[in-house]
């Protein structure tokens, strides 16, 4: 191609990228503008189910998706760190993780609401905030256990190199650890992207108590025509959810599935990687690349402010005497501290209710704990050989990534009416068939995980195993499940919990005028949060973060350690 043919395609492509970017800044704009009204609570106690609404109502829900989305990779990026980096934080951020995982949107809506409603008095930003936060912690923890796996299975010649090379503390975070875990990052990214539309209708149809609040948007659309037994209305609900799903894959997900492959670690470039059509419009544009030069003063100066963190040239060996003391009056706070708030818990059920709050929920869980242990057996059973596949096929990769998007990102909420009418017509008993809906919620993580995991295993790895003509059981034995057991690993433990969050729309199955509910914890909390009972709310959640971090200690603690010692690449 000529220089002036090169020039005008280059110019057209820039173009277009500039057009593009004004557009999408509009739609932001003109979307975020009805999040800062004021409001009358009668007048957001129901959705409005007119369908010329709902390309705004799309928009709206986009928004505090991405919003959502970017304030849990803060999350990530400091709690994940703050935890691979000390032992004693460890030691507190990882069972917290396991509570915070385990507590269902429900139990933080219930706080959120009159906190952010009580900081925004009188204005629609209070309850954007609130739903904002629930999409949040439907969407954080997966990532956020992704990059401590990451952080804490490091390889160690890299480690070693930015020590030897007296990189900044910063410098090495982006430099060796983020690039490190960048593809599992993305796809645990992905997969909690997915988690928040399966949480869609929770976070913007809000019941807490006796009061109801409604935000424009698909999940609170789809909320309304399901209490309404609407099915046409239920129908263009769920087009208008496959339309954004496939939408945000094309301009988003796959662009950067695709550009996150250059952080593979492996020797020789792979003969076949993904494309796509958006990533090779970005690539022909000038437009990056003047925002990245406009951008470098502040990148320079924030390089220079992160000095302050230090040079990590820190000795790899401790005084044992000073760790010891250190541990020891750190556990002493810690006890002291859990003792207490662990008192007023207990002090304030004894006076509302008395201590046999327990009893209950802890019996029930055991029918939720056989549920979420059938789901996630059977997700490794179906989802490990198909993730292996896609993950060692970018071909296969293009065409499965938005339809497996579109599976994940489905609200149960939204196939309640066709889930219902099956156990109805078939007399399939609910507490059997809510085990398909939690699956619905849990699975995924599986799957996602066991992609990026296989995505990972170097291209020179597994062009040895065809050269030396390993097939078969030997195949999987020596380079598939050691190379994917780590990130298998991290979709365990968040589909563990996934199933236990799930339990919480899965267990009671409403629409038009027809419940059916099954016996479980995850039913237990649902009714204590429609009726506003904080005693059983709290020990529904309590008993559910019990179970949690128990399982999680016995089981997952216990293969993330053998993954870390074992099965690092």
């Amino acid at each position: 191609m000529n220089p002036l043919a090169r020039r005008s395609r280059s110019l057209w492509t820039d173009l277009v990228v500039a057009a593009a970017v004004l557009v999408l800044g509009y739609l932001v704009l003109r979307a975020g503008k009805g999040a800062t009204v004021t409001f009358d609570p009668a007048d957001v106690a129901t959705a409005d189910t007119d369908p010329a609404r709902l390309p705004y109502d799309a928009a709206r829900s986009l928004l505090r998706m991405f919003a959502a989305l970017g304030l849990s990779v803060c999350f990530t990026f400091v709690y994940a760190y703050a935890a691979a980096k000390s032992r004693r934080l460890e030691r507190v951020l990882i069972p917290a993780l396991d509570i915070l995982q385990s507590v269902p949107v429900l139990g933080f809506l219930t706080v959120a609401v009159t906190g952010f409603i009580a900081l925004f008095p009188g204005s629609v930003l209070g309850l954007e905030c609130a739903s904002v936060f629930a999409i949040f912690t439907s969407q954080a923890w997966n990532m956020t256990f992704s990059f401590y796996r990451t952080l804490t299975a490091l390889p160690r010649e890299l480690d070693e190199v930015s020590r030897s090379f007296g990189f900044t503390r910063w410098m090495r975070f982006w430099r060796v650890e983020l690039p490190s875990g960048a593809i599992d990052l993305v796809w645990n990214a992905m997969m909690s992207f997915a988690g928040g539309w399966f949480f869609l209708v929770a976070s913007e149809a809000i019941s807490v108590g006796n009061r109801a609040y409604s935000l424009p948007g698909v999940g609170s659309y789809a909320g309304a025509a399901i209490a309404r037994g609407d099915l046409g209305k239920i129908g263009w609900a769920i087009a208008t959810t496959a339309v954004m799903v496939v939408g945000v894959n094309f301009l988003f997900w796959r662009p950067l599935t695709a550009w996150v492959e250059k952080f593979k670690n492996e020797q020789s470039e792979a003969s076949e990687v993904q494309r796509s059509v958006v990533l090779d419009l970005l690539r022909r544009s000038n437009v990056p690349t003047a925002i990245g030069r406009w951008s470098r003063p502040l990148r320079d100066a924030v390089g220079r402010g992160a000095r302050v963190f230090g040079r990590d040239d820190r000795p790899l060996v401790h005084d044992p005497a000073r760790r010891r003391a250190g541990d020891l009056l750190f556990g002493a706070v810690l006890l002291a501290l859990v003792g207490w708030g662990l008192y007023g818990l207990l002090r304030y059920l004894h006076e509302r209710t008395g201590l046999g709050v327990f009893g209950e929920p802890l019996l029930l869980g055991l029918a939720t704990l056989a549920r979420v242990a059938v789901v996630v057996i059977a997700a490794t059973l179906v989802w490990v050989p198909v993730g292996v596949r896609i993950g060692f096929s970018p071909r296969l990769a293009r065409i499965a990534q938005p339809v497996v998007q579109v599976l994940a990102s489905f609200p149960a909420n939204f196939l309640f009416p066709l889930a219902m009418w099956v156990f109805l017509r078939t007399g399939v008993d609910m507490n059997i068939g809510c085990v398909a809906l939690m699956a619905l919620g849990a699975q995924w993580y599986v799957l996602f995980n066991t992609v990026a995991g296989a995505m990972a295993i170097p291209s020179d790895l597994r062009e040895a195993m065809d050269d030396l003509g390993v097939r078969g059981w030997q195949r999987w034995r020596r380079l598939i499940l050691p190379g994917i057991f780590p990130a298998y690993v991290t979709g365990g433990v968040t589909a563990s919990g996934g199933a236990w969050n799930a339990s919480i729309v899965s267990e009671v199955v409403t629409f038009g005028g027809t419940t059916l509910t099954a016996t479980g914890l995850g039913a237990y909390v649902f009714h204590a949060t429609e009726t506003g009972d904080h005693p059983r709310l709290i020990a529904g959640v309590a008993v559910m973060s019990l179970y949690v971090v128990v399982l999680n200690r016995l089981v997952w603690r216990r293969l993330h350690g053998v993954a870390q010692r074992r099965y690092t690449l």
